[in-house]
């Protein structure tokens, strides 16, 4: 039986992201931005254990991630720091600022077997789904 979990996802940046951003290939900018933080209630229902993975989906996409708690989180509320992950889920609307909306995302958060592309694999696969749409 999957478990779903609807949520409002929220993004910004993190210490974690900030120490590795001039090398965004490199690992350590992987394990800073390629994750989803849960409340502590959401990461028990939702049936996870250490080191899973959760499907993210909104209106604009979907994305793997790995699955943290936050204490300090409310239940309904995600976190993904910004950046490629959490790209892929928000919409292209700016509002006329030149960033996108990355607060207030309403996402469906499920946990799941596959793996975290990183971040050669993701962006081909937005490449594959912007071509899919202009034909």
């Amino acid at each position: 039986m999957v478990i779903l979990l609807k949520a409002i996802m929220i993004s910004g940046r993190t210490l974690g992201q900030g120490a590795s951003c001039e090398a965004k290939m490199s690992p350590e900018f992987f394990k800073a931005v390629a994750f989803c933080t849960l409340s502590e209630e959401d990461y028990r229902s939702l049936g996870l254990s250490e080191e899973e993975n959760v499907l993210v989906s909104t209106e604009f996409g979907e994305v793997v991630v790995s699955a943290r708690r936050d204490g300090g989180l409310p239940s309904g509320v995600i976190f993904i720091p910004m950046g490629p992950w959490a790209n892929a889920i928000v919409g292209p609307e700016t509002g006329g600022c030149g960033t996108p909306q990355f607060k207030g995302v309403e996402a469906e958060v499920e946990g799941t077997k596959m793996p975290v592309k990183d971040v050669r694999e993701l962006f081909a696969d937005l490449m594959t789904r912007t071509d899919g749409d202009a034909s």
